[in-house]
């Protein structure tokens, strides 16, 4: 598989692996021993670049990684979140922390469990899950100055924060990658953040890149999802909206139609046309649709092709939020 540069200097394979979906968000999950053997696979077919954190369970999806990946360590690059309150803080209704804290302390000891449940020395990439209000980012920048001179991390970065955050923390310590949704059906990060990045030479790194399986065809406009399924809170998913939104599977539809392809193939192609340091991280428990999804890397999308997409966006509109109230007051800061 091709790489790409996070960054100044972060070298990547051009799709990640995005792990979330193995312990949270999305049930059933897996076996512990299936999700170890497609994360193997993944790493088989040239996957080097895994997306974890300590939330997803809490914490049984870095333990996951850790396991899988031990006997390849010095081949990948495991990226990691700090920054939620993980013991008494506040927790939304599927009872997942949405308290805060990235406090130099709480880091410090963060740090130390992603490394031990990671089975490494150190982190490729450290990110600050959510940005804290109550820290100033400058303190979280230079915390990670800290690690680096300590060897405990290599590169670090944010998550879902704002331009202007994102400046204050580059100034203060080198950023190397900013993760955020984008995708077909969420191209907010146009506006202003894919400018900002593109300025100070930070890479950019999409979560939900088939729209939380919205893209791939898979959901209609009856489908109804499981209990303690995510996309039960989110407003884009509502039985109201479904319906509405499928124009955007509509526009996929046609253009994996015209180019011989399936519908998530063109969804991920479609971002890495868009610029060179973009490297998006879908997930799946499924073997079949993980070869899927990196047979994206084959798909060219040519000028005309990506003209004809923006256009018919600029016709589309969607229903709902992308999060539901309280998880989008963590965002934009």
């Amino acid at each position: 598989m091709q790489t790409r540069t996070l960054g100044r200097s972060m070298q990547v394979s051009c799709l990640g692996y995005g792990c979330m979906g193995l312990t949270q968000s999305y049930p059933p999950f897996l076996p512990k021993e299936d999700s170890i053997r497609i994360l193997r696979r993944a790493y088989d077919q040239g996957v080097t670049f895994f997306d974890t954190a300590e939330v997803y369970g809490p914490y049984a999806n870095e333990e996951l990684l850790g396991e899988a990946l031990e006997p390849v360590r010095n081949h990948v690059q495991l990226a990691t979140k700090f920054g939620f309150d993980m013991g008494s803080g506040a927790k939304d209704q599927y009872h997942r922390p949405i308290g805060l804290d990235s406090g130099p302390e709480h880091i410090r000891r963060a740090v130390e469990g992603s490394l031990k449940r990671l089975r490494t020395d150190h982190i490729d990439l450290y990110y600050q899950h959510r940005v804290d209000p109550k820290t100033p980012i400058e303190e979280v920048a230079a915390c990670m100055a800290d690690l680096m001179r300590q060897g405990k991390i290599l590169h670090w970065g944010l998550s879902e924060a704002a331009p202007a955050t994102i400046r204050r923390a580059h100034a203060v310590c080198p950023v190397t990658a900013v993760q955020s949704e984008y995708s077909l059906w969420y191209r907010e990060p146009e506006r202003e953040l894919l400018p900002a990045l593109e300025e100070l030479g930070i890479g950019f790194v999409p979560f939900s890149p088939l729209g939380k399986g919205m893209l791939t065809g898979r959901f209609t406009a009856k489908t109804r999802f499981a209990a303690g399924d995510f996309r039960n809170s989110i407003p884009r998913f509502s039985p109201e909206n479904l319906a509405h939104n499928q124009q955007i599977v509509h526009l996929v539809e046609e253009m994996a139609r015209r180019k011989g392809t399936t519908m998530a193939r063109i969804a991920l192609a479609w971002l890495l046309a868009q610029k060179p340091w973009i490297v998006p991280i879908p997930g799946t428990k499924s073997t079949r649709r993980l070869e899927e999804n990196l047979g994206a890397t084959e798909v060219s999308l040519e000028g005309a092709d990506l003209a004809f997409m923006r256009e018919a966006l600029e016709h589309i509109t969607f229903c709902g939020a992308r999060y539901p109230e309280e998880q989008e007051r963590l965002t934009g800061l």
